[in-house]
């Protein structure tokens, strides 16, 4: 099922330039965001245009596992106590 998709890691600056109706997310509510709140991530099965026309530029760009095992870092999750 994931093995299609790709994820990006995108810069909160760049939120306004997001077109939802291109992304496997819904709205800013629905976005998983780093812990500090200047990043956030992204989901598509095609690329979208926003990204392909330059107009967002990912920091980084993943495959499904790639975006686990950094959502398991201390950037993005809060340790268990």
């Amino acid at each position: 099922m994931h093995g299609f998709e790709h994820y990006a890691i995108i810069n909160i600056n760049d939120l306004d330039n997001v077109d939802f109706t291109q992304i496997g997310e819904t709205s800013f509510d629905t976005i998983r965001k780093s812990l500090d709140g200047s990043m956030f991530v992204i989901k598509w099965k095609t690329e979208p245009d926003f990204i392909k026309d330059d107009v967002v530029i990912p920091l980084q760009v993943l495959s499904y596992q790639e975006c686990l095992e950094l959502m398991n870092t201390s950037e993005w999750s809060k340790p268990f106590e």
